[in-house]
């Protein structure tokens, strides 16, 4: 099985190699990249490819390792326990199944998600070192382990927000998407506007870029915020001479909240649209 893309995904030659080499080597793929240039979809989109069934963790700032595995609900056999429930005398019962575990243990060969690793605490990747490499974990409450059948294909999603442990990065194949030139941003438009007016396309790409390269800027608009934009463009019937406009008073692009997503990079536009009429007059 071959990843090269699919018709919702455009994937560059260095990102189709990347997927490959990681399945080949069967190490996990760590993607970083800018927010919104498609790393968390990417695993949808291979598993999808490859027909495989897609399983999701996506991580947040109190997410532990060992919720990944499983958990023992101890507080709900206490109170099971002086209930009189029968369930107590089987402690299985109180085990509650990680995605690790749904991984290891499906029918077929999944696609595991690991989302935004970097989101939670610096020990997190390294509490996984273990399974990830061994592709298994022992359940202390039941004395059983459990092992992968066949080895899942592990994707993990970084944002750069915190430094990985080099111990797990060596274990890794490491691949960064970097942000798309503007022939793969057609590509990418393409995809979800088949069809778009060539002029309105040429526009709001050329203002886009415009906007990106303006120094200073907090939070550059991404992929994402691109494809909400253009889909405000065509839903509002904006003329593309609208966006050829460089008049100083209409600096702030239309429809700008798709692209600006703070007040300072909003008050930075009023600032140069400022400058540029007293520069005018």
């Amino acid at each position: 099985m071959r990843f090269e893309g699919t018709e919702n995904y455009v994937a560059t030659k260095d990102l189709t190699v990347a997927v490959n080499a990681a399945v080949t080597l069967e190490r996990p793929l760590l993607i970083k990249g800018e927010p919104g240039t498609g790393k968390t979809v990417l695993a949808k989109e291979v598993a999808d490819a490859m027909g495989l069934p897609l399983i999701e963790w996506h991580v947040k700032s109190t997410t532990k390792a060992q919720q990944g595995l499983y958990e023992y609900d101890a507080v709900s056999r206490l109170r099971d326990s002086q209930l009189g429930d029968e369930r107590v005398h089987d402690i299985a019962n109180y085990i509650k199944r990680g995605k690790l575990w749904e991984a290891f243990t499906a029918d077929t060969r999944p696609v595991l998600l690991i989302d935004e690793i970097d989101k939670a605490d610096i020990e997190f990747p390294n509490d996984l070192l273990l399974e990830l490499d061994r592709m298994e974990f022992h359940v202390y409450e039941t004395g059983e382990t459990i092992r992968a059948a066949t080895r899942p294909i592990v994707i993990i999603t970084s944002n750069n927000e915190k430094e990985l442990p080099d111990a797990f990065l060596r274990r890794c194949f490491f691949h960064y998407i970097s942000f798309p030139d503007e022939a793969t941003m057609r590509a990418i438009v393409d995809v979800h506007f088949p069809g778009l007016k060539g002029r309105l396309l040429n526009e709001a790409l050329t203002l886009f870029f415009e906007v990106r390269d303006v120094p200073g800027l907090k939070k550059k608009p991404s992929t994402s915020e691109l494809l909400d934009w253009i889909k405000l463009l065509v839903s509002e019937d904006i003329d593309p001479q609208v966006l050829r406009e460089r008049d100083p008073k209409k600096l702030i692009p239309p429809l700008h909240g798709a692209l600006l997503k703070n007040e300072q990079d909003v008050h930075l536009f009023e600032r140069l649209a400022f400058m540029t009429r007293r520069g005018q007059n």
